[in-house]
């Protein structure tokens, strides 16, 4: 198993907007391509109150390239996320780690 470490930066206000995103729209697309999620988080105590965080779960690294480019060429996705943006960008930066877990972990 692998799990994909994602860190979205919001700008400042814009939270609520990819908070919506996900919630209306994008975990809907996800399920469509067979993404499995893993856990969302935002941060409650940290040096961001406006990152999101997430894992996704994948078997392999070409799950992870045929899915996940099937998702981000979809028109669907597109279209939703041209029109979360229309009244500005939600996001100032991504960030990803693709991480294997350790034989002692509790996640396998």
């Amino acid at each position: 198993m692998i799990y994909e470490l994602r860190l979205y930066e919001c700008l400042p206000g814009r939270m609520p907007a990819l908070l919506k995103r996900f919630n209306d729209h994008t975990l809907g697309l996800w399920d469509k391509h067979g993404i499995r999620q893993a856990g969302f988080f935002t941060t409650a105590v940290g040096e961001s109150n406006n990152r999101l965080t997430y894992f996704i779960a994948w078997e392999t690294l070409a799950e992870r390239e045929a899915k996940w480019t099937a998702f981000v060429t979809d028109p669907a996705w597109l279209k939703v996320r041209d029109d979360s943006e229309r009244d500005g960008p939600i996001l100032a930066n991504i960030s990803n780690q693709l991480l294997t877990p350790t034989a002692f972990s509790s996640v396998k």
